[in-house]
């Protein structure tokens, strides 16, 4: 048995939170692929030597292109989350919607490259939508390329990561075995919550803070120490101006509350179910979106900088984020957490070792 490490390609990357999650597991990723530039920046910054590619993955001509800048290199993985707006319940659920078929592109990169192993990753939605159609799509086509197909939902807090998030994982392996997916390795009373996730990092009460600053204190918990393992510095931690009104208002909201519990008139410009949510400290936060007006820090009266954004989708802090602000929250948001990656990953790397 070789000591090569398994090889990877990450398809739709953005900034390679799933490929990080491999990368940490032991994994080299030869290149990620997608089509915004900036992701790409911090992608690149973030995995190594791997090749950031800017490719357009609706032409067919892209997957050569991949070819063409991996050279001879074997893959042993491909990995990469569709763009879910086609599959999401948020989108518009148009069944023709172009974004559906970008799967397509995966099915011919596994087609050419013939991987032992392939991740696709999406939204649960995804299993049901259509009457199961975008689902059995997935699995005749992988299935017809002589892969044996698996597939689960996980909940992010059950593999240590400190945000309520669920996503489908589709894993194929051609050897004929099947995927067994890797059991929780917290239990409910165990997850790790909002505190023990951010709690220290700078209250920016006073500042804003800058894209490079010290941390105010030692770690407080174990999941902070982790985090912080191979950083000195505190990137990407800038607050947002607020004006007086907003703050008055999120200083109504009690801790784990939200729009519903503030006072009759307060806060009505904004009504809808994950609006003026604070997060709670000893629960893991809300699903982290792609903005950043919705969600409050469960103790001070503001919106959670990039850097706490990414702590609770488990970046470790030597993560960087490119871009201006709103580029590194979408970026942050678009990603898997690189923890739930690299459970997958592990209990993957079993099945490659077999060969």
């Amino acid at each position: 048995m070789s000591q090569r490490k398994p090889t990877v390609i990450d398809m739709f990357s953005g900034c390679g939170g799933l490929s990080r999650g491999f990368m940490d597991a032991g994994y080299e990723v030869l290149l990620g692929v997608d089509h915004e530039e900036i992701a790409l920046k911090t992608f690149k910054h973030n995995h190594g030597d791997a090749i950031a590619f800017h490719g357009d993955l609706f032409k067919k001509e892209t997957i050569l292109d991949m070819a063409r800048l991996i050279k001879t290199k074997k893959v042993d993985v491909i990995i990469g989350g569709p763009p879910c707006q086609g599959f999401s319940l948020t989108g518009t659920r148009k069944e023709e919607d172009a974004r559906n078929t970008l799967f397509q592109s995966m099915v011919e990169a596994v087609k050419l490259f013939q991987p032992k192993a392939f991740v696709l990753e999406n939204v649960p939605g995804l299993a049901t939508l259509y009457g199961g159609k975008a689902k059995t799509a997935i699995l005749e086509q992988f299935g017809e390329l002589g892969y044996t197909i698996n597939f689960q939902v996980l909940y992010a807090p059950d593999y240590g990561v400190p945000q309520i998030r669920k996503r489908i994982f589709f894993v194929g392996l051609k050897n004929g075995e099947t995927f067994e997916f890797p059991k929780p390795v917290l239990s409910p009373d165990e997850y790790v919550g909002c505190e023990q996730a951010i709690g220290d990092l700078p209250s920016l009460e006073h500042d804003l803070g800058k894209e490079r600053s010290e941390y105010p204190c030692e770690p407080k918990s174990k999941y902070q120490e982790f985090m912080r393992k191979n950083s000195k510095v505190l990137l990407n931690n800038v607050g947002t101006v607020h004006t007086d009104l907003v703050k008055s208002v999120i200083a109504q909201v009690p801790e784990g509350g939200n729009h519903k519990d503030l006072p009759p008139g307060v806060g009505d410009s904004r009504k809808f179910n994950e609006a003026w949510t604070r997060y709670h400290s000893q629960k893991p936060s809300k699903t982290i979106d792609t903005g950043h007006r919705n969600h409050f820090h469960y103790k001070w009266n503001r919106v959670p900088t990039v850097r706490e954004n990414a702590r609770l989708q488990s970046f470790p802090d030597d993560f960087e984020f490119f871009g201006n602000k709103t580029q590194q929250y979408r970026q942050v948001g678009n990603a898997v957490p690189p923890l739930l990656g690299f459970h997958l990953a592990k209990a993957l790397k079993k099945y490659l070792d077999k060969e």
